[in-house]
């Protein structure tokens, strides 16, 4: 007989994005040494989500478990520019130490870090190993990143066979059909709604659902899905990012949905992509005054 997964809903919440509710369902009694540890870290992972990163900081103390230390890493990357190298320079040090450095948290944040840096090579070092759904499901968004939806199709098959209706192998199968495009965008769409009606209807599943919909050309719909996403979280990032594209395409303003966003997310690739095409503009119209 099965032993019940006492984490469950907090693992499945923390995928799906629901991170309040992760949080609010992680109060669980008679956890295990390993289960209690496991719960720490998501429940912090989930408030680096929530952007309480300072908290998160002081929380963890340097005696920590190394699933908690790793953690704090990802924290204290996040946290500001001061702090990003050296906590790139702990994290390589501690993955060269032979007691610490095959710990699947540690390894899972070494590839979020140096895929937020789009280090991708250095990234698959440490996850392409895998031994966990999440190193699994990292290493399919890599590869996706990476054009490589030949290796990403492998990632999810190994998923598959471990496990096919898990949430993070449904998720995985999402990515890599926008990722192919064409008539997989429809498969997509009805991965997001299926998990929509299962469990809850999330800014990350209305976002998905919405890229789905301008890949279609159905922007109307998309623009609804992503005032529908920013109503359950004003400053996410990705919802800001796609309502400026969605609104673009529907001829409407976006300057509101864009200065959100380089407000609070300076480093996103849409803010620096603009950011960029303004500069070689106005580099353009110096020339022509000269």
């Amino acid at each position: 007989m099965a032993t019940p997964d006492h984490l469950f809903n907090l693992r499945n919440n923390f995928y799906l994005g629901a991170y309040q509710a992760a949080i609010n369902s992680s109060d669980v009694s008679n956890l295990s040494e390993d289960d209690a540890l496991e719960r720490d870290t998501l429940v912090h992972r989930c408030y680096i989500a929530l952007g309480q990163l300072q908290f998160v900081i002081s929380e963890i103390h340097d005696d920590a478990p190394t699933p908690l230390q790793a953690v704090k890493l990802l924290a204290l990357y996040f946290s500001s520019p001061d702090t990003k190298d050296s906590a790139i320079s702990s994290l390589k040090e501690w993955l060269a130490d032979p007691a610490i450095g095959n710990n699947a948290t540690l390894r899972l944040v070494a590839g979020l870090v140096f895929l937020h840096e789009n280090d991708f090579n250095e990234a698959l070092k440490h996850t392409n190993a895998g031994g966990t759904m999440e190193l699994h499901a990292l290493n399919v968004q890599i590869f996706i990143k990476m054009h490589r939806s030949d290796y990403a199709e492998r990632q999810l098959r190994t998923m598959q066979q471990i496990d096919e209706d898990h949430t993070l192998t449904q998720l995985a199968n999402a990515w890599l059909d926008l990722a192919v495009g064409g008539s997989k965008i429809q498969e997509a769409y009805l991965i997001f709604q299926d998990m929509s009606e299962r469990y809850q209807s999330t800014s990350l599943l209305l976002n998905g659902k919405a890229v789905c919909c301008m890949h279609m050309g159905n922007f109307d719909e998309a623009e609804t899905l992503l005032v529908e996403a920013l109503n359950k979280d004003a400053r996410d990032p990705e919802t800001l990012a796609n309502l400026v594209v969605c609104c673009l395409h529907l001829g409407k303003p976006s300057n509101k949905s864009f200065s959100q966003l380089k407000l609070s997310h300076a480093d996103h690739v849409l803010v620096k992509r603009v950011t960029s095409a303004e500069e070689s503009f106005d580099r353009a119209l110096q020339t022509f005054s000269s």
